[in-house]
C-alpha cells in the first residue's frame, strides 16, 4: 500500500535516514570497537550500550527504508481544493454542538492530531475526503458519532503548520 506524503515530509525521511545510515551508525560502530578493546565483554556496560543502540539503530533504518520504498510524493498545491483531499485545510463545525474545528490532512508520519494535522488514515479524515463545502457527513470516533459540515475547504502548507519539525538532533540514539 502506498503512503501519500508531501515532498518536505518526503525530505525529512530521507535525511534521518541518511544521518542515521553515514553519521550515527558509524559513530556508534566506532564507540562498540572502543569498548570491546577493553577487555571482557561480558561486564563491559560501554560495549553493551553500545551494541543496543546499534540494534536500534538497525531497527529504525529497517522502519524507514520500508517507508521510503511505500511512499508516494504528493504536492497538494496542484489541487483545487474544492473537494477535501490530500493536503486540504478543512474547517467544519460540529452539528451537535456548533463548535468549530480545523484539520490538516497530512501523511502518518507529518501528522501532529495535537495540532490539527491528521493522517489521511485516521478516521475523521477518510470521512471528509471528497466532501465539498456545505457537505454534511456522519463519523464514528472510539467513543461517540460525529456529525459535520463542512465550513471551508483550502491549501495551507502542511510544513508552515507544523510545531515539531524534527531534525538531526532528534534523529540520534543517546
Amino acid at each position: 500500500m502506498k503512503e501519500p506524503m508531501s515532498l518536505e515530509g518526503y525530505d525529512l525521511l530521507v535525511k534521518e535516514f541518511k544521518y542515521l545510515l553515514e553519521v550515527q551508525k558509524p559513530a556508534v560502530a566506532q564507540e562498540k570497537l572502543v569498548a570491546a578493546a577493553q577487555g571482557d565483554r561480558s561486564e563491559n556496560a560501554d560495549y553493551h550500550a553500545a551494541k543496543e543502540k546499534l540494534r536500534f539503530i538497525d531497527k529504525r533504518l529497517f522502519y524507514l527504508n520500508a517507508f521510503i520504498q511505500k511512499s508516494q510524493i504528493i504536492n497538494p498545491a496542484l489541487f483545487l481544493h474544492t473537494k477535501v483531499s490530500f493536503g486540504s485545510t478543512v474547517r467544519l463545525v460540529n452539528v451537535e454542538t456548533e463548535e468549530e474545528e480545523t484539520y490538516t490532512l497530512c501523511g502518518v508520519l507529518e501528522s501532529e492530531p495535537q495540532n490539527g494535522l491528521i493522517s489521511i488514515h485516521a478516521p475523521l479524515a477518510k470521512a471528509m475526503m471528497g466532501k465539498a463545502v456545505e457537505d454534511t457527513f456522519k463519523v464514528n470516533l472510539p467513543q461517540s458519532k460525529k456529525e459535520y459540515e463542512i465550513l471551508q475547504i483550502q491549501y495551507i502548507n502542511i510544513f508552515s503548520l507544523k510545531k515539531n519539525i524534527r531534525d538531526t538532533k532528534d534523529f540520534a540514539f543517546h
